[in-house]
């Protein structure tokens, strides 16, 4: 039916609705047990309704489809312009922040106050930043906008995060069953990583502590995350939640895009919950049944 033009679509409505409004005048004949009402007056009364309608009918089908090729090819100019600037970013910026870099480490040799070793500093963690934020920018548009297909241990997954954040003296403790499957692919590991150093990172006391809980719920199997930190600010999770970015009120980084945008692409849901006391985030997948063992 949508492959067939609004003027085909009117004239089929046109077709059924002219016998409809003959077979409903002889229906009403029939039960009455008189044909007096079914004048020729009467049947040219109807098929004028008919084509009234018909009319609004093209008129809705041409203009609803005018407004979504429009919006088609808006879509395919803006995802065309993301992957243009994605690119651009992630090689030539990249490599100019290589650059400053290592004109950075050159410079480190040639100073010995502590102010302008601070500069250097300053300038090192800085490119590394923006260097981070191109990986997780890589990470975004690698990802598969197809339904992941594929089984991951869950458990397995956390425990891999776990051993690549560099904890320092942060404790961070895990509970879990020896294994809970999820339909996922390997993907999956980005957000969960992203969870733990996201944590760890921003949480600024005297003492960080981080408990995970692994738990399945039915079709479900949830990661919890809730460290002791200072919480992601209000305006933060008010993006997250509106899904939009706007000029008053804006996440402070990526981090927590990649993590929303990297679960709902593996069928699952993120939700953030933040108080005095610290942040929690919970992670949501699809449960399935572990890989079938190979007969030997």
């Amino acid at each position: 039916m949508y492959g067939r033009s609004a003027a085909a679509l009117t004239a089929a409505y046109l077709c059924a609705g002219a016998a409809f409004a003959v077979a409903a005048d002889l229906a009403v004949a029939s039960v009455t047990g008189t044909a007096a009402g079914w004048t020729p007056t009467r049947l040219v009364g109807d098929w004028l309704l008919v084509a009234g309608s018909g009319g609004v009918l093209y008129g809705a089908i041409t203009y609803h489809r005018r407004r979504t090729e429009t919006a088609r090819r808006d879509l395919e100019t803006s995802n065309q312009q993301l992957q243009v600037l994605s690119r651009v970013f992630r090689h030539n910026v990249r490599n100019d922040l290589n650059v400053i870099r290592g004109y950075a480490d050159l410079l480190a040799d040639r100073i010995d106050d502590d102010r302008s070793e601070q500069y250097v500093a300053t300038i090192r963690e800085t490119t590394d930043d923006v260097v981070a934020i191109s990986e997780k920018l890589r990470v975004i548009e690698d990802a598969s906008s197809e339904p992941p297909d594929g089984r991951v241990d869950l458990v397995d997954a956390v425990h891999e995060a776990v051993g690549t954040v560099d904890a320092g003296d942060a404790s961070i403790t895990v509970e879990a069953p020896s294994e809970a499957w999820i339909r996922a692919d390997d993907s999956v590991s980005f957000p969960i990583r992203e969870v733990f150093e996201n944590a760890v990172t921003h949480n600024d006391g005297s003492t960080r502590r981080v408990e995970a809980t692994v738990h399945e719920s039915g079709t479900t199997t949830c990661l919890e995350v809730t460290d002791d930190g200072p919480g992601i600010p209000s305006n933060e999770r008010a993006v997250l939640q509106a899904e939009e970015e706007t000029a008053l009120s804006h996440a402070s980084g990526i981090g927590l895009w990649l993590v929303k945008w990297m679960c709902e692409t593996q069928g699952g849901t993120v939700r953030f919950e933040a108080d005095d006391d610290g942040t929690t985030v919970r992670l949501r997948f699809e449960s399935t049944t572990p890989p079938a063992t190979p007969a030997r």
